[in-house]
């Protein structure tokens, strides 16, 4: 019997499963490169649903506006730079031209895309080492990554720190956040639900001895469950005594 499981339902992209992204204030990226350095000036300071940070709407002195993650310390009517090699806190600058060890956040993964990386509130990276062909550095994950020295990057630490640390209190509060960015909540297991509704479902009393590892070749809408192990048996030459 063929059945959508959550997964499914989520990539078709039915109502229950869409971010609505119509609420979102706007993507915050960098403007593109400047060929000089470009003053701007932070003209507010807005709340988006789509983002865990608060969002900085900047214009810059040639007539180009944009909305920026916003850093730690960010006030309406500051003054940031952009394409400047000047490290202060909400600067846009290069990395090639960030000094070990500074803090930034908001970085490009290629040249020019705007930022792709430690954009979350109240994360931040660290620049490591420096080469000619490549910058380290320290991501909020604690993994290093080589990135292109031309890839910009934010000065400082991205607001909203603390987040987390606010409980939910209510599972109605726990629910409008998930759904603010699409995500799945509650998450009931495949035993609990209909047999229409899941390969694990049944409303059998006895559910024991269900195998909820997926066979290998098992279709799409059934590989669902405990991730198999990669293999079985002994390992060759292993030392029984030992096992």
């Amino acid at each position: 019997m063929g059945k959508n499981i959550i997964a499914q339902k989520r990539g078709k992209g039915s109502p229950t499963y869409r971010a609505p992204s119509f609420r979102y204030i706007a993507r915050a990226r960098f403007a593109k490169p400047f060929s000089a350095p470009v003053s701007g000036k932070i003209m507010d300071i807005v709340h988006c649903a789509g983002h865990t940070t608060p969002l900085a709407f900047v214009r810059y002195d040639n007539g180009e506006s944009t909305y920026l993650i916003a850093g730690e310390g960010f006030r309406v009517g500051d003054t940031i730079m952009a394409g400047t090699q000047e490290i202060s806190v909400g600067n846009v600058v290069e990395l090639s031209s960030v000094p070990e060890g500074t803090s930034v956040y908001n970085i490009e993964s290629q040249p020019g895309d705007g930022g792709k990386f430690a954009r979350a509130g109240g994360t931040f990276a660290k620049v490591t080492s420096k080469f000619p062909d490549r910058v380290m550095v320290m991501l909020p994950s604690k993994k290093e990554r080589a990135f292109n020295p031309k890839c910009r990057a934010c000065i400082g630490v991205a607001a909203g720190a603390g987040r987390p640390e606010k409980p939910f209190v209510k599972a109605g509060t726990k629910y409008h956040q998930m759904k603010a960015r699409n995500r799945v909540y509650p998450i009931v297991s495949g035993q609990s639900m209909n047999a229409v509704d899941h390969p694990h479902g049944t409303s059998r009393s006895s559910k024991k001895g269900k195998p909820s590892i997926a066979k290998r070749h098992a279709p799409p809408g059934a590989k669902v469950g405990l991730i198999r192990p990669r293999r079985t048996g002994r390992r060759k030459g292993a030392n029984i005594s030992n096992l």
